[in-house]
This record gives structure tokens, C-alpha cells and sequence, in this order.
């Protein structure tokens, strides 16, 4: 018997339940986890399960300085419940178990498998083995060993998928700690990746979210530099594929032939998401990103002019090593350029393992939280501003589920607007489902979000719409799905479109 024939068949009766922390690449890796444990037998826990599941699995980040602290007080509170549960087991992965691969099993003995960001796949017979050998499992690959995207998925939706078209990074930011943990980049090959999204489409899938840690710097793996701007452009003929979208680009990598593809195919959405981090060239330098502020906002421009109804969102991080208030008004003046719809605005946090972290010129806590402050005041004002452009257009929104946690009680539904613009929209006489599409008029902004207060304007039905009747009307499996741990302090996170790959690039 194969270790994947055992694999298909060690779970039978027992439930799971994953915690997913950190970004799209490990939200996307958490699907993956769910395929693998559902095809060895495995059943997703219910909702708000705690820990009460047969096995428990942390798909960790290590962006954040206290990244170790929130996993081993996650699993101190699980030991008890092991302890009383004979046959329980606990399963950690992702960056932080890459990173501390030595460490886990000392500070938590109870924990039964260390697996890390390489090795996903091998989940299901290392807590078959864990459980055999009564020990824990510790197996870190150092370099990928199947790519994700190839593995059995359990998507969180019906109407939107991630499909990955790189792993890895090969940046060198002194901030970031994700190449060290996550290789360096390795591309799918062109025609894997379409069919992959052939085969979603084929399954009801809409819209479709192109997932990399530096999406743009698709081909380099590959030797051909053009081929990110290529990719677009064959979405565009995926018949039934109506929108895409892609995190997250690095600017050193964002050309010409990128903005050409984006404004002259039809599927891809007049939405970007473009990190900027700091408007300080000098702490550009320090943070050892490839452009400096006029490169930046003549990306920018450069997309403005080519998509003029283009939403831009964007990644800052506040109180970098040695940034003065001087660095920090060029940041200012950048968001003022720049008018972003949406700033991901982060205080600096040590990563331990990355450059930065033992930079001198740390700042004190109490400058960073005051300048934090003034930036999420000023971004936003403009989101606000921003948004008001858009009372009284007419917009097609494709229905989300899940997104407003209000629709109850205002009787209204919410989706995302072309550009990934938060719209709630008052509930049409006809039934609609998570999927279909709605076209509403816009008639009041706030700053993050829109709602259309008048009746709808047209419903369409879509393909989208039925996979996700298809799917409630089977029985349903237990629980709603992984819990999204992202990072999004200043403004909410878009959903299906979240935040890049640990909001780093």
C-alpha cells in the first residue's frame, strides 16, 4: 500500500478543523489542507468546534513579532482538551513551523506533526504515523515538493477561487522574512495554470484571483519576462470567466505591457493592489525596495490614465528603522498623490531572522502609534472622498456571501463592485444567490464601503449562482470553513481578494 492509498483511508469518522493565520498564499494552503484530510476520511468539524476536534491543525505565520506568542498560547489552551480526549491530535504547520522547526515539540510536547510551507501534502500520513508510532512527527522539506495547486482542494467558495501561479520570492526585503521561509519563487507552467482555471469554470467559477507572493514577477522562473502581461490576456479568452484579479505586484516588476493587458481584456477588474510601504526614498533604500517614490507614482499615473476607474490599494508600514518625521511626510505626500481607495497600514514589527530586526534607530512605540494614527486619519479621509465619486454610478455587484454582517437586519445583501469597491444593496423582489449578479445604483458612501438604497436595476442569474445552489442544496459539510486570520488594521480586508501574501511584497 502507498503512502497515498493510506492515506486515503486513515481519517475515516474523524473530524478537523484548521486555523489558518497570515495570507492569501496560506488561506490558499488551508483549502489544500482540507482536500488532503477530506480525501483520507477525514469531516470538517462544526462551526465554533474550539479544539473539540479528533484533529487540531495551525497553519501558522511568522510576519508578526508575536507570532510564536499567540501559537503557544493557542496551544496551551489545547493540551487539557487533549489531555481528557484520548487519540486527539494536534498538527502544526506553515511559515512559523518552518521557522521553528527545533522548537515547537520543546515548548509544546503535546503536538503530534511539524510540518512546513513545502511539504503540505505529506499532512495526512504524518498523523498517521504520529499516531502509530506514538511521537511526535517533525518533517520539513527545504524545497517545494508538489506544488499546491495540484494537490485535493476543499474551496471556502462556490463562485470565486484562488489558483496560484508562483511560490516563492526573490526579493530581499529587510522586513521580510517569507523568502527565507518560502524558497524562492518557482513558476507553474502557463498551461497548467489555465487549465486549472478551465477545470473552475467548468465547476461554476466566476471570478478567479491570481495568487503569487510577487505576482508580477511571473516568468522569471520561466525566461520570459512578458509572460505575467500573457497570462492576463489568456484569461480573457477562458470562455465563461468573468472576472480576475491578481496580489499581489511588487513595483520593481510592474510594466507597461502589465497596465496594456490589464485595460485592453475585458475580464480583468480595474482594480490594483500596489504596496508601496514607505514614500521616503531613504527608507526605501533601508528597506532594500528596487523604486523609489517618482517610480511609484508613475506607475500610478501610468495606470490612471490607462484605467481611469482603476480602484489602487496599497501597503504601508509605519515607524520602519531610523524613519524620521521627515521620511514620514513623504509617505504622507504619497498617499496624498496617490488617493488610494484602501491603505493596508501597519506599525513595523520585528521579524526575528530578517535585517531589519537588528537595524539600529528603532523607533519608540508611543512616535509609531502617533504617526500610525495620523496616516489612517488621512487615508481615511480620501477613501471617504473617494468613495463619494462613486454616488450615483451604476454598477454590476456580484453577490458575496458572508460579507455583510449586517444584511439581517438592514434586510439588505452585499457583494463587491468591479473594482472590489464594498457595496450593500437593498434585497431585489426576485431571489438572488452568492454568485449572481446585481446591477444597483450607487446612492451613499462611506469610507469603506457603498450602498445603493434604491430598488435593483437588473438581476442576472449565473453559473456562479447555480454551482452555489449545487452546493447548499447537497448535504452540507459541518462548519463554514477555515478562519480568515488576516492582518487588517485601518480598513477591512476585500473578500474573495485579500490581502497578499503576508502583506510584504
Amino acid at each position: 500500500m502507498t503512502s497515498s492509498d493510506r492515506s486515503r483511508a486513515v481519517g475515516v469518522g474523524k473530524s478537523y478543523e484548521i486555523r489558518t493565520y497570515g495570507c492569501q498564499m496560506n488561506v490558499h494552503d488551508s483549502e489544500r489542507l482540507a482536500g488532503l484530510l477530506e480525501e483520507a476520511g477525514y469531516v470538517r468539524a462544526p462551526e465554533g468546534a474550539d479544539g473539540d476536534a479528533d484533529v487540531v491543525v495551525f497553519n501558522t505565520c511568522a510576519v508578526r513579532e508575536n507570532a510564536d506568542n499567540k501559537l503557544y498560547g493557542n496551544l496551551g489552551h489545547l493540551a487539557p482538551k487533549k489531555a481528557a480526549r484520548p487519540g486527539m491530535q494536534i498538527a502544526v504547520g506553515g511559515c512559523l513551523a518552518q521557522k521553528d522547526r527545533d522548537t515547537i515539540v520543546r515548548r509544546a510536547p503535546w503536538v503530534d506533526v511539524v510540518f512546513g510551507t513545502h511539504n503540505i501534502g505529506s499532512l495526512p500520513v504524518l498523523l498517521e504515523r504520529a499516531r502509530v508510532r506514538q511521537e511526535a512527527q517533525v518533517e520539513i522539506a527545504e524545497s517545494l515538493e508538489t506544488f499546491p495547486s495540484t494537490l485535493p482542494t476543499r474551496r471556502e467558495s462556490a463562485y470565486a477561487a484562488w489558483v496560484s501561479i508562483s511560490v516563492g520570492c526573490n526579493n530581499t526585503c529587510t522586513f521580510c522574512i517569507v523568502p527565507a521561509l518560502r524558497g524562492k519563487e518557482k513558476d507553474r507552467r502557463p498551461g497548467d495554470i489555465l487549465a486549472e482555471i478551465e477545470a473552475l469554470v467548468a465547476e461554476g467559477v466566476t471570478e478567479i484571483t491570481l495568487l503569487g507572493q510577487n505576482v508580477n514577477a511571473y516568468g522569471s522562473d520561466i525566461g520570459d519576462r512578458e509572460a505575467f502581461s500573457k497570462l492576463l490576456r489568456a484569461c480573457g479568452g477562458v470562455e465563461g470567466l468573468e472576472r480576475v484579479r491578481f496580489t499581489s505586484p511588487h513595483p520593481r516588476d510592474f510594466t507597461d505591457d502589465v497596465i496594456a493587458a490589464m485595460a485592453e481584456t475585458e475580464n480583468v477588474m480595474p482594480q490594483l493592489h500596489m504596496p508601496l510601504q514607505s514614500g521616503s526614498d531613504r527608507v526605501l533604500k533601508a528597506m532594500r525596495r528596487s523604486y523609489r517614490q517618482e517610480r511609484y507614482l508613475g506607475i500610478i499615473e501610468k495606470v490612471r490614465a490607462a484605467i481611469p476607474d482603476a480602484a489602487i490599494s496599497t501597503d504601508i508600514i509605519v515607524g520602519f528603522p531610523g524613519e524620521t518625521e521627515e521620511d514620514f511626510e513623504q509617505t504622507l505626500h504619497v498617499v496624498r498623490e496617490a488617493r488610494f481607495a484602501q491603505a493596508f497600514t501597519f506599525q513595523y514589527s520585528k521579524r526575528p531572522g530578517t535585517p531589519a530586526a537588528e537595524m539600529d534607530g528603532q523607533i519608540p512605540k508611543e512616535v509609531v502609534q502617533e504617526r500610525y494614527e495620523r496616516l489612517v486619519a488621512l487615508q481615511e479621509e480620501i477613501s471617504w472622498e473617494e468613495n463619494r465619486k462613486q454616488i450615483g454610478r451604476t454598477l454590476e455587484v456580484m453577490v458575496a456571501e458572508g460579507e455583510g454582517r449586517k444584511d439581517d437586519a438592514t434586510r439588505r445583501l452585499s457583494g463587491r463592485a468591479p473594482d472590489n469597491r464594498l457595496v450593500h444593496f437593498t434585497r431585489p423582489d426576485e431571489p438572488v444567490r452568492p454568485g449572481d449578479m446585481v446591477t444597483v445604483e450607487v446612492s451613499y458612501a462611506a469610507p469603506h464601503h457603498l450602498l445603493a438604497e434604491g430598488p435593483a436595476l437588473a438581476v442576472r442569474r449565473t453559473r456562479a449562482g447555480d454551482a452555489w445552489e449545487r452546493r447548499n442544496a447537497a448535504p452540507a459539510p459541518a462548519g463554514k470553513g477555515v478562519m480568515l486570520g488576516l492582518p487588517t488594521v485601518g480598513v477591512p480586508a476585500p473578500l474573495p481578494a485579500a490581502p497578499d501574501g503576508c502583506r510584504t511584497c
